[in-house]
């Protein structure tokens, strides 16, 4: 069996930036066990699988060890393959999937995804969130649905964070999302998901569920604009819609190719 396979630069204009994706078009499902043994082989933070259905598509979305409920670039990734190389009819896919629907809407060369908002309250921190963060002046910390948030005071403690992956690896949690108030942009951030087998994520549209509205109240402004500050990099439009988020973002081609697999 062939299947197509495009690799996508999500959340950036220009190649070997961004957050790289594996964009698998499928008919119908393979067995999961197949899904996960693509996604590894990939070895990229995301792997979006898709099938059409009545009202657009059904999208899954696999690490390379773990399934995940929502995942923003990699869908960003799906919906330029769709648009852009299947010739999708229309200026808005949507998208089924483990975290309800999700639409994207295509604009000029921006992409803008429409996904819930997370459901997050201030918390303690975990022990080994402090010890792994090396001393680190947190402000706040927060616990969402899937991450824990943690708030600094600058886009330099942000940038040049010291911290003990291995001893993060152990917070029950998908990842931490780390922020601060940005210099040119109205916020930044990391984000870190060895739980996930993702030592550090390069743009994770997903933690902007989190990120937009803490930091729309935070400013008292619905919309802003994001970096996320990995080596990489990654530039985002964002705003609040009510109990929705939008996150706008550009994406480039790397490559597309064949799968064979028995």
């Amino acid at each position: 069996m062939k299947l197509k396979i495009y690799q996508i630069d999500a959340f950036t204009d220009q190649l070997f930036s961004g957050n790289p994706a594996a964009v698998v078009p499928l008919e119908n499902w393979l067995p999961d066990e197949v899904l996960q043994n693509i996604a590894a082989e990939n070895n990229l933070a995301e792997t979006a699988f898709y099938v059409p259905n009545e009202t657009g598509y059904h999208i899954r979305w696999f690490t390379p060890s773990v399934e995940v409920e929502l995942c923003g670039h990699a869908t960003l990734a799906s919906a330029y393959v769709i648009f852009n190389i299947q010739g999708f009819d229309g200026d808005l896919i949507r998208f089924e999937s483990l975290s309800g629907e999700l639409t994207v809407l295509h604009k000029d060369s921006w992409l803008t995804l429409n996904f819930p908002i997370d459901q997050y309250n201030m918390a303690v921190p975990p022990p080994a969130l402090m010890e792994s963060l090396n001393g680190v002046s947190i402000l706040e910390v927060y616990k969402g649905k899937t991450d824990y948030m943690v708030v600094l005071d600058s886009e330099a403690e942000v940038r040049d964070l010291d911290f003990d992956i291995i001893i993060l690896s152990t917070i029950p949690a998908r990842g931490i999302i780390i922020t601060a108030p940005g210099d040119e942009v109205d916020f930044v951030s990391r984000f870190f998901a060895p739980q996930s087998g993702i030592d550090e994520d390069p743009v994770t549209g997903s933690a902007h569920t989190t990120l937009i509205p803490y930091w729309a109240e935070k400013l008292s402004k619905t919309e802003l604009t994001a970096k996320q500050l990995s080596k990489r990099g990654g530039y985002l439009k964002c705003e609040l819609d009510g109990e929705r988020v939008n996150i706008g973002g550009q994406a480039r081609i790397y490559l597309h190719g064949e799968i064979e697999i028995d």
